[in-house]
């Protein structure tokens, strides 16, 4: 039976990776500290729950030892609390980093899977983006993310761990934490527009994202798991705006909620579109389109709240 190791397992992207992994038959092992993650994220999986943090070196050469791949997830992952803690940020996601891959290294053809971000292009105003253009990122968080694909990379070069990075877009989907201060957009909508409540837009609404399901998400991590090294957008490759998304949640929600327009908040993004081409040339394509995803996704928060 492979094995397969989780950091960040108990988490919203981690769990449903391990969902999967479990489901189809091979052994899971998710390290989680469970400081964003949550135990109910995986209680009903089949899967080896081990409590502690890619802090921990002696305890990640354990974890992965015979492992066929490290899917790393674990990091500090909100953009505001890096700017705050930013010693505690490089710690976690740089320092946490090279742990997995010093763990990897222990273990012949053991590859690890980063979950980056596309945040690593900061503010360049070049749409599509592509993982050639030059990374700009603006924030601790995002540049621990990137200083993490370089160092798979080394490792990679230097001493032929095999890895691959991948630049998530706008991942929703089930188990988002919409409570939290930090909250994405969608769930935060979903939420309000089941409760009619008022949906509050910072800006004009016009602003794009480039939003993916988190079930495509896990199909990326499998696919590059198995296949290609460097680096990949993973996204739909096409933008939708805020004010759309918050249009369709109510129309499917049949919601009585309004939209109220908030003062733009300094520091966001106006605009995000991926080029997905690199990594659909390795094979990925997704299998919901917005409107699909976000129906799964309302009936997931629906269940929760009644």
């Amino acid at each position: 039976m492979k094995k397969y190791v989780v950091t960040g397992g108990a988490g919203f992207i981690g769990s449903h990776i391990a969902e999967y992994l479990s489901n189809n038959g091979y052994q899971v092992i998710v390290l989680d500290n469970l400081r964003t993650g949550f135990r109910k994220n995986i209680e009903n999986l089949n899967v080896d729950f081990v409590e502690g943090n890619v802090l921990d070196k002696t305890l990640l050469k354990d974890l992965a030892k015979d492992a066929g791949a490290i899917f790393h997830l674990a990091a500090l992952v909100s953009v505001p609390e890096s700017l705050c803690q930013i010693e505690e940020c490089i710690a976690i996601n740089a320092l946490g980093t090279i742990n997995v891959l010093e763990a990897a290294k222990q273990n012949e053809d053991c590859k690890v899977v980063l979950s980056s971000s596309a945040a690593n292009y900061g503010d360049e105003p070049t749409l599509p983006k592509k993982e050639s253009m030059v990374p700009k990122p603006m924030t601790p968080y995002s540049v621990t993310k990137l200083d993490g694909e370089y160092y798979l990379k080394m490792y990679q070069q230097q001493w032929e761990v095999p890895t691959v990075s991948l630049r998530y877009f706008n991942v929703f989907g089930p188990r988002q934490n919409r409570k939290s201060s930090y909250a994405a957009a969608v769930p935060v909508f979903i939420d309000k527009a089941l409760r009619n409540e008022t949906l509050s837009i910072y800006g004009d609404g016009k602003q794009t994202r480039d939003f993916i399901y988190v079930k495509d998400v896990v199909k990326a991590n499998i696919l590059a798991s198995v296949f290609g090294e460097g680096v990949y957008n993973v996204a739909l490759g096409y933008s939708t705006s805020i004010l759309e998304l918050a249009e369709k949640i109510i129309d499917i929600t049949n919601s009585k909620s309004e939209i109220r327009f908030m003062k733009e908040r300094p520091g966001d993004i106006k605009y995000s579109q991926a080029d997905v081409t690199r990594f659909k040339k390795l094979g990925f394509q997704p299998e919901y389109d917005l409107e699909k995803a976000l129906t799964e996704t309302i009936e997931y928060y629906s269940c929760a709240i009644s």
